[in-house]
This record gives C-alpha cells, structure tokens and sequence, in this order.
C-alpha cells in the first residue's frame, strides 16, 4: 500500500483542505480558524501527528460530545 499524500485526511482519506500542504501560508489554514480538540488528534497514529493533517469534517465529526448538563434542581 503506497503512503497517502500531505493533503489527504489521516482519518477518512478525503482531502484535508491543508493550506500548509497546498503551499499556502500556514495562518490561511481551516484548523487555525477551529478548535480542534486533543481527543481527536489523540486518535491518528502518532507517526503521522504533525505530518499530515486531518479534514474540517472529521474534525468535527471525530470530536467527543460534550458531557449532558446536569439538571437543575
């Protein structure tokens, strides 16, 4: 199996809109608009972390859901 590419998600294999990859300035990318958490970027290999990036939908999709609100009395 050949490598996947620089701008290619790490968790679904799509295009991962880098700027960084594309040749763009850094500071243009998607991810230095949106949080994205630490549980999400703890899943990808760690091989791969701070090599290749992630999409803005798995970003979001691959995030963990907020702990309900407790209920008020």
């Amino acid at each position: 199996m050949s490598p996947l590419s620089k701008d290619t998600c790490l968790a679904c294999g799509q295009p991962n809109q880098c700027a960084m990859a594309a040749g763009a300035d850094p500071l243009t990318c998607w991810c230095m608009q949106v949080p994205v958490s630490q549980a999400v970027l703890d899943l990808l290999p760690a091989h791969e972390r701070g090599q290749r990036c992630i999409c803005p939908v798995c970003a979001r999709v691959l995030a963990p859901a907020p702990a309900p609100a407790e209920p008020r009395a």
